[in-house]
C-alpha cells in the first residue's frame, strides 16, 4: 500500500510549554527538534510511505523537515489542527494517495516496527487504523484508508471520536495498542516516563540528546 505520512509540528520554540516547569525555552526547543527528526528518521525507513508531508507554520520546522527529505507546507495564521490535516490530506490525495498516516511529532519511543503494525491492520481498505494514547482519550497515530475517507476530530476525546466516524462510514475499524505508540511527550511525568523507559533519558541536565537518544527507540 503506497501512502503518505502526515506530521502536522507546532512552532519548535513554542511547543510542549506546559514543560514550562522542568525544562527552559532553549531545552524545549531543542527537544522539539530532537523529536521531529526521530519522527521524520522512523517515518523515511519505511518503503510503503511514498512521501512524508510536514505541516507548520514554523519556517525553522520546515527547513528541517526538508533537510531530512521530507516535503513541507506553510500555513499561514494559526489554522485549526483538524483544517491543517484537511489540507494537507488534499495536497495528498491530488496525487493520487491511497491513505494517509497521521503521525504527531512528540511520540519518542515510535520505531519503524510500529508504523509496519499499523500498515499491517490496513491491508484491505476502506479501514481507519487508531493507535491510542495510554489513557485511551487522545489519537497519537491515524491511519485512514482511502485518503479523505473520514474527517479529521483532534481534540480532547478524540480516539473515540475517530473511531465513531470510521463507524459511521462503514470502515473496518482497527485499534493498535502499543506502548510506544501510546507515549507521548505533554507534560513533565511522560518525560520522566521515556526516561525511564530509554535508562539514561532522552535528553540530559543542559537540553542535549543523551547517548540514550543514539538507540534504536530514539531514533539515533
Amino acid at each position: 500500500m503506497t501512502l503518505w505520512a502526515i506530521v502536522p509540528v507546532k512552532p519548535l520554540r513554542r511547543g510542549k510549554s506546559r514543560l514550562a516547569g522542568v525544562l527552559s525555552q532553549d531545552e524545549r526547543t531543542r527537544l522539539n527538534s530532537r523529536l521531529l527528526e526521530h519522527t521524520l528518521d522512523t517515518l523515511m525507513a519505511i518503503p510503503e510511505i511514498e512521501h512524508v508531508l510536514v505541516i507548520s507554520r514554523d519556517t525553522q520546522a520546515l527547513a528541517l523537515a526538508r533537510e531530512h527529505g521530507a516535503r513541507t507546507v506553510q500555513e499561514n495564521g494559526a489554522p485549526h489542527l483538524n483544517i491543517a490535516l484537511a489540507r494537507a490530506t488534499f495536497v495528498a490525495q491530488k496525487y493520487v494517495t491511497r491513505g494517509v498516516l497521521i503521525v504527531p511529532a512528540d511520540l519518542p519511543l515510535i520505531t519503524p516496527e510500529d508504523v509496519r503494525a499499523m500498515l499491517e491492520r490496513a491491508k484491505d481498505p476502506p479501514v481507519v487504523v487508531v493507535a491510542p494514547d495510554r489513557h485511551f482519550k487522545g489519537t497519537n497515530a491515524l491511519l485512514v484508508c482511502p485518503a479523505g475517507l473520514i474527517e479529521y476530530d483532534y481534540g480532547p476525546g478524540s480516539y473515540q471520536r475517530h473511531c465513531e466516524r470510521a463507524r459511521q462510514v462503514g470502515a473496518r475499524l482497527e485499534i493498535v495498542e502499543l506502548p510506544s505508540l501510546a507515549l507521548d511527550v505533554d507534560l513533565p511525568e511522560d518525560l520522566r516516563m521515556v526516561e525511564m523507559e530509554l535508562d539514561s533519558g532522552f535528553m540530559d541536565s543542559s537540553g542535549e540528546s543523551s547517548s540514550a537518544a543514539t538507540s534504536p527507540a530514539a531514533g539515533g
